[in-house]
This record gives structure tokens, sequence and C-alpha cells, in this order.
């Protein structure tokens, strides 16, 4: 009778110990909700790749944000955080995760420093970002975007004057010597984040570069 009380016993507390048991913390992190921003004369369709190594990294929580590459990045800054308010209110998550490329380094950004947007994010991951402008944009100077985007213009002045990085979020960059459109290349480094230099990789070839896709998605799942 003891030894089947013990055994008993011994079940109850095995039950109990899997009832408290946290879920699998890699599940919880790939729970995530992740938004994808395009740059410069970009899309959604820009990030199939990406979508690709997420969805078989285990994220189901995918997202992109469209906008007015032509118009000025406060503007899309300010639909981004409708976005991710949107997102949040769909999932039920108190933060996203946001990956950016080229010129939606500049929408992030705006949208962090300038909108509160830092309280809900978990982490930044900005590929090729032009995070402090690029003097490419002196080709298209006719559009609100490259006028922002242009070195020592008054929008990237007043980014200047707020943290890199702030809030809480973790951030890290990924940029090349390679890039060709990001001048100079080393503009995509944020202080305060892990700044990452790839050997040689073109702007656009960032994109498809499933290498670097994939350490952004182990980045995100940390």
């Amino acid at each position: 009778m003891r030894t089947r009380l013990s055994v008993l016993g011994a079940a109850l507390v095995a039950a109990v110990g899997l009832a408290v048991t946290p879920a699998n913390p890699a599940a919880a992190a790939t729970s995530t909700p992740v938004i994808f921003v395009h740059g410069f004369i970009g899309n959604g369709s820009n990030w199939s790749t990406a979508l690709s190594v997420f969805r078989a990294g285990g994220f189901t929580r995918l997202y992109t944000y469209d906008y007015n590459w032509a118009g000025s990045n406060t503007i899309s800054a300010a639909g981004l955080r409708d976005r991710v308010n949107q997102v949040k209110a769909q999932t039920g998550a108190s933060k996203v995760a946001i990956v950016n490329h080229s010129m939606g380094g500049l929408v992030t950004r705006y949208y962090l420093e300038e909108l509160g947007g830092s309280s809900s994010v978990s982490h930044v991951a900005s590929i090729a970002g032009a995070n402090h402008g690029t003097t490419y944009a002196g080709a298209c100077l006719i559009y609100a975007s490259c006028i922002e985007m242009y070195p020592g213009s008054l929008f990237l002045l007043n980014l200047a004057a707020g943290d890199e990085t702030p809030g809480t979020a973790r951030y890290r960059t990924w940029y090349s010597a390679c890039d060709g459109i990001i001048i100079p290349y080393t503009s995509t480094r944020l202080d305060g984040a892990t700044n990452t230099n790839v050997a040689c990789e073109t702007h656009l070839g960032f994109l498809t570069n499933t290498s670097v896709l994939t350490q952004i998605r182990q980045f995100i799942a940390s």
C-alpha cells in the first residue's frame, strides 16, 4: 500500500511539474511578430526570400509594410507606427521585431526616435540601412525622401540629435564595402548596436543572401 501511494505521489508531482513547465523558449521566440520594411523604389515583394528563411525557422507571424518611397520619411514613419499598432492588436503581442533594408532604416529610425516606437519593438535588424544617409541620394533629389536621405539634410541632423538605439530593444546592422548604394558604406552602423561587416555583398544582394537572412532570423529569435 505504501509503495503504491509513493508511486501515486511521484506521479502527481511529475504531473504538477509538467503543468508549470514554461513553454518551449524556441517556440516563444519564433512567435514574435516580425515586420519587414523595404527601401527606396521597393515594396513588400522584396522580402520573398527573407519570408521563406523565417518560415523555415519556425516564424509564422510575418508582415510587410508598404509605403510611398517617394514621400517624406516622416510620413512613412507614421505609417509604420500605424502598422506596428495594427499587428500588435491583431496578434496580442506587446512588441514586434523590425527588419529593414536601405531607406527603410531611416523610416525605422524616425519611428523609434521621434514617434515613441521604441516601447513597441524588441529587435531591430538593419540591412544595408541608409541610417546616416548616402551621397547616392544626390541622383534622385526630385523626391522628398532623397532630399532627407542626403548627408547633411535637416532630417538627418534632427535624428543625429537623439539616441540612435533608444529603448530596451536589441539592435544589429549588416553592411558591406561592396554595397555600392550606401555611400559611405559605414553609414549603416548605429551607435549602441552590434554592427556586422559582411565581407562583400551588394546592396540588393543582401535581400537574397540566405546566410545573412539566417543570421537575422537567429538574432530575432534570441
